[in-house]
């Protein structure tokens, strides 16, 4: 008897919470899966049940495909090369070494400009007329490039852009998990003779796993779903290069009124995001 009282209590308590849970996370998800169902009959408006045929649709399209391919491209190189250089950082930022203070402060610099103006300031900076990038080529003696013109080139010089932006931010993280490395380990370490690569190995590594997993797991699901450097700089072209799933769910809900497709793409970002977060916590749990 005692116990289904407490029972009632911890429900009563937990209401709200879960209540915040479904209106926040579940309802708009849920939403999003029944508006995927639905297609808008271009002339009068008319919202029409399709089933699954705005998914049929998709995978029939290669435009689909393509920007499938440019987002798994994407974040196969930029949440890896984010991680590397956030880490790199974060140890360059912990160093015990004069002026440190100054540097902490420049590098977050890029973190406090927002995502259009650094996106407005690299345009102008990787201009093929006059930017400040290909005048110091042409002042080497080297052909001046077409950064963000070029399909060869646009998805490389945004991966650069969002990484000048993001790295320290992340880097902060892993900063305050290294600041939480307890010294008397690195101390008895030393006392065994083991070099600063062993201690980085055997100390720094191991301390870092649970830091390193909320890094890991936040940084696929930001990249995942970064689409502005692309509307704001190339549109997703050249030649569809740029051309990422979220652009194309943007550009099919607010340029083709398209909200079935939209939603249905979506609906597989999500799919795909589950499927990578969740072999990421196994891989990072077994790994503990």
């Amino acid at each position: 008897m005692r116990t289904e009282k407490n029972i009632g209590v911890i429900v009563l308590f937990l209401l709200p919470a879960l209540a915040g849970l479904f209106l926040f996370k579940l309802y708009p998800i849920l939403s999003g899966f029944a508006q995927s169902l639905y297609t808008v009959r271009f002339l009068s408006g008319e919202k029409v049940f399709a089933g699954l045929q705005n998914y049929v649709s998709l995978f029939t399209d290669p435009v689909f495909w393509g920007s499938l391919n440019v987002t798994l491209w994407f974040n196969v190189i930029i949440t890896p090369l984010q991680i590397v250089l956030a880490f790199a950082l974060a140890l360059l930022l912990n160093a015990k070494i004069k002026r440190i203070a100054w540097f902490r402060s420049i590098h977050f610099v890029p973190v406090a400009v927002s995502v259009p103006t650094a996106c407005m300031l690299w345009n102008i900076m990787l201009s093929p007329e006059q930017g400040l990038v290909n005048s110091i080529l042409i002042g080497l003696g080297l052909s001046p490039q077409p950064f963000l013109s070029g399909s060869t080139q646009a998805l490389g010089s945004i991966i650069a852009i969002a990484s000048w932006k993001g790295v320290g931010y992340w880097a902060l993280f892993l900063l305050a998990g290294l600041q939480e490395v307890p010294v008397s380990l690195y101390e008895a370490s030393s006392l065994d003779g083991a070099g600063r690569w062993k201690q980085f190995v055997h100390v720094t590594y191991p301390m870092m796993k649970r830091t390193l997993t909320f890094v890991v797991v936040s940084v696929t699901i930001a990249n995942l779903l970064l689409f502005a450097p692309m509307y704001i700089l190339t549109k997703g072209g050249p030649e569809h290069s740029t051309n990422v799933l979220m652009l194309e769910s943007y550009n099919n809900a607010f340029q083709y009124s398209d909200i079935g497709r939209s939603s249905a793409i979506v609906m597989i970002i999500l799919l795909i995001t589950l499927v990578i977060v969740a072999l990421q916590f196994r891989w990072l749990k077994t790994s503990h």
